[in-house]
């Protein structure tokens, strides 16, 4: 009875480590690390955004900032889409540029775009504070703030300068 019962034991122990190596995954299968559900709405937001479908961007970005509030990209991006949507945006636009800057003030974007919102808006002296700014974080997109500051306008047509692409 004795080495029945052991028997028994030993198969079970077997059977229950071969189910436990069988179940893992062979180290030379790489684990595809799974893209958090806030970058890929930010992702699919700035795929709209770059076509200029700005109600899909705003609605895919808006929700990559429900799911992760601190996301200083997301608010650039929000930000340049509501203030392509007009006049009536601004101040809301510069909400999220400001908070994309509170959350990261290395984000050149964020004051690339801010900048040229101020220029609309008919204040210079804030978009030359931003150009200063940008100076030092990124020359090129400075000279892309100096000429709308210059012209009173973007170019056009629409180069995307101050949109952050992707993020991973």
């Amino acid at each position: 009875m004795r080495t029945r019962l052991l028997h028994l034991f030993v198969a079970a122990v077997w059977m229950t480590s071969s189910l436990v190596i069988t179940a893992a995954p062979s180290p030379s299968e790489p684990r595809t690390p799974r893209t958090p559900a806030h970058v890929q709405a930010f992702n699919r937001g700035t795929e709209h955004l770059l076509a200029m479908e700005l109600g899909r961007a705003e609605r895919q970005l808006r929700q990559a900032l429900r799911r992760q509030e601190a996301f200083a990209e997301a608010h650039n991006n929000l930000a340049f889409v509501l203030r392509k949507q007009g006049e009536g945006h601004f101040a809301e636009a510069l909400q999220h540029y400001n908070r994309a800057i509170e959350i990261n003030a290395e984000l050149a974007e964020a004051y690339m775009y801010r900048g040229v919102l101020y220029v609309q808006m008919g204040d210079t002296a804030s978009a030359e504070a931003d150009l200063e700014t940008l100076e030092s974080l990124s020359p090129s997109l400075a000279a892309e703030l100096r000429w709308v500051i210059e012209h009173g306008h973007e170019k056009e047509p629409e180069h995307f300068f101050g949109v952050v692409q992707k993020v991973q």
